[in-house]
């Protein structure tokens, strides 16, 4: 399916039925989310609304012969005001479309949308082990920072989560 060219363009409304149904394979397959259940169309449809096609929280999708084999997005880092201008991203691809540069192509766009915006520091959970996500985002210059020890339960065991670090050059007003 992802043999065709791949174009990154941001997420429609139409599109979220294919990106909960790639986020929900994670899900079902993987410890690289700590969901535990499916997220229904619904829930979907309210985390979409808190994206824009500007601003610091944005949504991105890679699209192959018309299909979505992808996402990424700028997601808010934690509810306070002062870590506003911090940004947590996450991506996803289909399982054919890992290993042919769809995340990078994924990330490039999703930086580039962040430029001039006022964002200061991206960050990325990744749960252990996850090789290709670890070379992927250290690729974008991001730093390992942290390392927590059995921070989530899932198909019967605890796994570790490292915590990345990227610095971004979009900071307005600061004295």
């Amino acid at each position: 399916m992802t043999r065709g060219r791949v174009s990154v363009r941001p997420c429609a409304e139409a599109d979220l039925e294919a990106l909960n149904d790639i986020y929900n394979e994670y899900v079902k397959e993987t410890h690289f989310t700590f969901d535990l259940e499916p997220v229904a169309i619904e829930a979907r449809r309210e985390w979409f609304s808190h994206y824009g096609r500007t601003g610091r929280h944005r949504l991105l999708v890679a699209v192959s012969n018309g299909s979505v084999i992808g996402f990424a997005c700028s997601s808010r880092f934690r509810p306070k005001p002062a870590y506003e201008t911090s940004v947590e991203t996450t991506i996803y691809l289909t399982a054919d479309a890992v290993g042919r540069g769809t995340g990078s192509k994924l990330y490039t766009e999703l930086f580039k949308s962040l430029e001039g915006e006022d964002v200061h520091r991206a960050y990325a959970g990744i749960a252990l082990p996850n090789p290709a996500s670890v070379a992927l985002h250290e690729r974008f210059g991001f730093k390992r920072v942290a390392h927590f020890t059995e921070q989530g339960r899932k198909f019967g065991r605890y796994w570790d989560v490292a915590w990345f670090e990227k610095p971004i050059d979009g900071e307005v007003g600061v004295d």
